[in-house]
């Protein structure tokens, strides 16, 4: 285990260096943001419809997505695509570890290291000049914390079974691209989940992708109840499990028979 601990420190604190790719990310985010949250005043504004989701709620909800976008599994292990393709994947193999424990590490803080350093000065900018809402109670707060935490590790789990993939496609952008779709749509980042017709909501809910956004969104807005966050919690562990013994099934099967280019 304090191999894999050492493996995640080092590769967070690597991550740690790209400050100037942080930034430029935040400026973007912060811009789409303000984008996304005009769309969605304009929505409002011209519908008296009942909506299940309030204004304030949804433009909070908008900048917590924006905060924590870099945490979503919306493309694999650059890193990892270069070794493949040009046969530095031989490297990897021959390392006295297991191999998707190692990789699973690295996506860990992948899925951290950049999150971190958006997400702070963001949420500092939404709640100061945006009028983000906090959490509607301290119970609420925790739970999103926790939730959040699942969502990382789903969001890990994800990112290490793309990561695998690549082991078959080499480049893995067909698997990335329609990855990056399903994401957007289903875990509510384009749209909030609520706001998706009543008839989809079974199939949405039942969906891994909203246990990396809607759920712990919407503990913090106070929409699932606390007396639902075991249910919902478990919700994402189960997808977490899913996707891990995926991984190590999907990766056991390309060793079998893997081939390194070049080599």
């Amino acid at each position: 285990m304090s191999s894999y601990w050492a493996i995640l420190s080092a590769r967070f604190r690597s991550l740690l260096q790209y400050r100037a790719a942080a930034l430029a990310g935040l400026m973007t985010q912060v811009f789409w943001g303000l984008i996304r949250v005009m769309i969605f005043q304009a929505f409002y504004r011209s519908s008296n419809a009942e909506q299940p989701m309030s204004g304030s709620d949804v433009e909070t909800y908008i900048w917590l997505g924006q905060a924590f976008l870099a945490a979503l599994p919306w493309n694999v292990d650059t890193d990892l695509r270069a070794m493949i393709r040009t046969g530095g994947i031989g490297y990897e193999l021959v390392r006295p570890v297991d191999l998707y424990s190692y990789w699973f590490s690295r996506a860990l803080a992948w899925r951290t290291a950049p999150m971190l350093m958006r997400a702070v000065p963001l949420l500092v900018f939404a709640f100061v000049l945006m009028g983000m809402s906090p959490p509607v109670s301290l119970g609420a707060g925790l739970a999103f914390a926790v939730s959040m935490c699942a969502a990382i590790m789903l969001s890990a789990a994800m990112t290490t079974f793309l990561n695998v993939t690549m082991l078959w496609t080499i480049a893995g952008d067909g698997v990335m691209q329609l990855t990056f779709g399903l994401i957007m749509i289903f875990s509510g980042m384009l749209v909030p989940l609520p706001l998706f017709p009543d008839w989809s909501q079974p199939v949405i809910n039942a969906m891994p992708f909203r246990g990396l956004v809607d759920t712990p969104y919407r503990l913090y807005l106070g929409h699932i109840p606390l007396s639902e966050f075991a249910g919902v919690l478990a919700h994402q562990l189960f997808w977490i499990m899913a996707f891990l013994i995926a991984g190590r099934i999907a990766m056991a099967s390309a060793l079998r028979k893997v081939v390194v280019q070049g080599g």
